[in-house]
């Protein structure tokens, strides 16, 4: 299986020009879970597909421009 992670420095550079300058405020513009956002922006957990095409949709971002699949560290297998 691959292993990848999110750019987190990318999302919230994209989130701060819609003025999210925040996990919180990309959570109540995402309807992700708060807490769920910060464990995946600090690579704790991986993020799900579905929470993938949420960030990038909000965003105006591909998936690919949110992922890192070059991670050589393992990340935990908890699913967003």
């Amino acid at each position: 299986m691959s292993s990848y992670r999110l750019r987190s420095a990318r999302l919230h550079e994209a989130a701060a020009a819609r003025g999210d300058h925040s996990n919180y405020a990309i959570a109540k513009r995402t309807g992700l879970n708060q807490t769920t956002l910060s464990r995946i922006c600090r690579g704790i957990a991986k993020p799900a597909t579905e929470t993938l095409l949420t960030l990038a949709a909000a965003y105006g971002l591909s998936v690919d421009e949110l992922i890192d699949r070059s991670v050589g560290s393992q990340v935990s297998d908890d699913a967003a």
